[in-house]
């Protein structure tokens, strides 16, 4: 008798044993479902909190005389703009990114050279921790260069500027006021401005305010004064952005960036102020203008307009171009 039932207890179990192993499985499965949905959440939650768009816009110009009894020449132009943000927003952080760059040639008359009319790359990543209501503890890296080298035209033969010649990096601490998505004001008086001159031609000779060679002419040239390839201020900087519609297919952006040395004639004031305007004509033709002013005290160069014409020293430096072509928003 207890061998009969230990036979069918025996019988009773390996019976059992997969129906209880089909039941672990399904526990399981169920478990790993539910993990990749909790995934699935929070990879959209993430998503949603990115917001990202620009603008990428290609233009060119094209002028032929034959016989023009009113004067003028033949030329030929091509430019182009990038302009993209990445931004993320969640709970009380926030986190801009910007990336704007720019380029034009021309080609003018009968020369055979083509000529420099825009160059620009500037990247800017700013993050912050909100402080109270439209107000956030903030940090920035602000970053500017050039992708090829620049000459004074009509003379081509010697480069006046190249890529990290110059180059400026801002690194700042402090608040930014950002009441919705189409404005913001960074001001920060914990700021490091750092100026490059990654040429030795260019850097000996002190361009953009870094420090010069000096030689002694009574004692055979010798070098009194070292050059620097660098320069490091530091001082309160200010940033302001702005972006809106205004009217249908009219959009525009501007940027306004102040700098104030604490170390060396605070009352000089660095100026970097550009615009971008955006007319829209239908889905993929546009007119661009863009504008940017520049003052910085540090900077001497050769004067081309005003009183003050064909001397040295620091003045206003401006550009505007326009352009007419392809535009894409994304």
């Amino acid at each position: 008798m207890v061998k009969k039932c230990i036979i069918l207890l025996a019988g009773m179990m390996a019976a059992g044993a997969p129906l209880y192993s089909q039941d672990i499985r399904k526990d399981e499965a169920a478990k790993m479902q539910l993990e990749a949905e909790k995934l699935k959440g929070i990879s959209a939650d993430s998503i949603k909190s990115w917001k990202f768009g620009g603008v990428i816009s290609l233009n060119g110009q094209q002028v032929s005389l034959t016989n023009w009894a009113a004067g003028g020449s033949n030329s030929i132009s091509f430019g182009g703009i990038i302009s993209g943000f990445a931004r993320y927003k969640k709970g009380k952080d926030t986190w801009d990114n910007q990336i704007d760059l720019g380029y034009g040639i021309i080609k003018q008359g009968t020369n055979k050279q083509w000529w420099k009319t825009d160059d620009k790359i500037q990247i800017t990543s700013k993050y912050g921790r909100q402080a109270f209501k439209k107000w956030y503890y903030t940090a920035l890296g602000d970053f500017k260069t050039q992708f090829t080298e620049g000459f004074n035209y009509p003379n081509d033969s010697v480069y006046i500027s190249r890529f990290m010649a110059p180059g400026y990096l801002v690194v700042a601490l402090g608040l930014d006021y950002k009441p919705n998505d189409h404005f913001s004001l960074f001001v920060a008086p914990v700021t490091g401005k750092f100026t490059f001159v990654n040429d030795d031609s260019l850097a000996r000779y002190g361009a953009y305010g870094v420090q010069k060679e000096i030689r002694d002419p009574y004692d055979g040239g010798k070098i009194t004064q070292n050059y620097k390839t660098h320069r490091e201020e530091f001082g309160a900087y200010l940033k302001m952005q702005y972006q809106t519609k205004v009217m249908e297919n009219v959009t525009f952006q501007t940027m306004l960036e102040l700098f104030s040395n604490y170390l060396h004639h605070p009352e000089n004031i660095d100026v970097n102020w550009t615009t971008l305007t955006t007319l829209k004509v239908n889905k993929y033709i546009s007119a661009t203008l863009t504008t940017q002013l520049i003052y910085d005290d540090d900077i001497n160069l050769l004067r081309t307009a005003g009183d003050k014409k064909g001397t040295m020293g620091p003045d206003v430096q401006f550009k505007q171009v326009l352009g007419v072509g392809f535009n894409y928003k994304f």
